[in-house]
């Protein structure tokens, strides 16, 4: 199976570097994406939320054959990873959400960023929730704030606008791994219909699976993440 593996916030390919070997040692082809405007140095003024759905569909497109790609979407990646689903329905047998979610018409991952802000940096980590920040060191967070590149700002404020078919796009099967909160608060959120799940809850075929940690699981436990999404990765293999 072709797994294309897209990175959160202020992250480029490499975030995934922990976890691509126990995939690959799987049997599976890995491509670890950088998204654009994730290079130090990029110029991120016409960086846009529809570049980077179009990266992750350029992705899906390189690989050959017509042959199935599950996507695995961190944290707001997990939006983009369901938007480019959604363009290649017939492609993508599961989406991956890690400590994410697929993200409802209209949603940004924050819409109130001032139109000013081009390069979105990598705040202080007293701006994170403790639930966050979870297993990660102050070793870890030195290596993270010594990779984190700025996020384009237009991706931080642009909602997600879907064509075609909702009912379409939510037959695609999705599996969440859950690290901040485990999946009895995800479902709790569901029974209050609260925005950050309503999207998941109106998915045909889901499962959210537990991985205590905090919102960085590829940095902070990179062999546990990669066991769970080769757990995932396997019921589409067995059903192809």
């Amino acid at each position: 199976m072709d797994i294309v593996l897209i990175p959160g916030f202020w992250l480029d390919a490499s975030a995934w570097d922990d976890v691509v070997p126990a995939l690959e040692a799987a049997g599976h082809t890995v491509h670890a994406l950088t998204l654009p405007g994730l290079t130090p140095g990029a110029d991120r003024s016409g960086i846009h939320l529809s570049d980077h759905v179009d990266a992750v569909v350029a992705a899906i497109d390189a690989v050959p054959d017509d042959a199935p790609v599950v996507l695995v979407g961190h944290s707001a990646s997990g939006g983009l990873a369901y938007a480019a689903a959604a363009q290649r329905i017939d492609r993508v047998p599961r989406v991956v959400y890690v400590d994410s979610g697929p993200m409802a018409e209209g949603d940004a991952v924050d819409a109130g960023l001032d139109p000013a802000v081009v390069d979105h940096e990598l705040p202080s980590w007293d701006q994170f929730g403790d639930e966050d920040l979870v297993d990660l060191t102050d070793a870890l967070r030195e290596q993270f704030r010594a990779r984190a590149v700025p996020q384009p700002g237009n991706t931080v404020r642009e909602a997600h606008h879907y064509t075609g078919s909702a009912d379409e796009r939510r037959t695609i099967p999705g599996t969440v791994i859950a690290c901040e909160y485990p999946a009895e608060a995800l479902r709790a959120l569901m029974g209050q219909d609260h925005p950050y799940v309503r999207e998941l809850s109106l998915l045909t075929d889901y499962e959210i699976v537990d991985l205590p940690t905090g919102h960085w699981p590829m940095l902070t436990r990179p062999a546990k993440l990669a066991e769970a999404i080769l757990a995932a990765v396997d019921q589409d293999v067995d059903e192809a």
